[in-house]
């Protein structure tokens, strides 16, 4: 089954940058339909704010509202689409390139907290849960083409693996980062070497 995706415009980015809002889009995706005072709880913020970010993300096509549930008091949200796709040749002017840092920085903020958070419960998972972990890294020495096939490449690996497994009661959501960039500090440095 293919995942459905959004491609946003810099406008729609730049209402995704703020840490918050990506925050809610997550849980709507991972944890499904919710509504402004359940996720207000659930991040720690007032259910006023939490209501402006989903009408803002709503904006932006981001999530829709969920009319088979909730009624006249009660708004129920839900994800418009399973995951956000970014690129950044989509970019045509320094604001945009800026906007598009400034969602990359959100998204960075988002995986820390999840990934902190995944270390502090790692004691309390069954041992076969706490051994299906991994966080290794490899240094390789590419070039730009190479690594984009690379990338794509864990891309279809990864959704290969689809949801063959939603109805095994054994199977649980499981999180996989992809962390792929030129190490820090090299690529300038060579060129003003040269």
């Amino acid at each position: 089954m293919e995942r459905s995706f959004v491609r946003p415009t810099p406008e729609g980015l730049k209402a995704l940058s703020h840490p918050g809002r990506l925050r809610m889009l997550g849980l709507l995706r991972s944890d499904g339909p919710a509504t402004a005072t359940t996720l207000a709880v659930r991040l720690g913020l007032n259910s006023g704010a939490t209501s402006y970010h989903l009408r803002q993300l709503e904006k932006h096509g981001f999530v829709v509202e969920d009319t088979e549930r909730g009624n006249a008091r009660d708004r129920w949200w839900r994800a418009a689409h399973q995951s956000t796709h970014t690129d950044s040749a989509d970019m045509t002017t320094p604001e945009e390139h800026d906007t598009y840092d400034a969602y990359l920085q959100s998204v960075v903020m988002f995986h820390d907290e999840r990934m902190q958070r995944s270390l502090e419960e790692r004691r309390l998972l069954p041992a076969a849960w706490r051994d299906a972990g991994d966080l290794s890294d490899w240094s390789l020495r590419l070039t730009a083409q190479r690594a984009q096939e690379l990338v794509l490449a864990v891309h279809e690996l990864i959704d290969g693996f689809g949801e063959d497994a939603d109805d095994d009661p054994g199977a649980a959501p499981y999180v996989l980062n992809l962390n792929a960039f030129v190490r820090p500090g090299v690529i300038g440095l060579e060129e003003e070497e040269t």
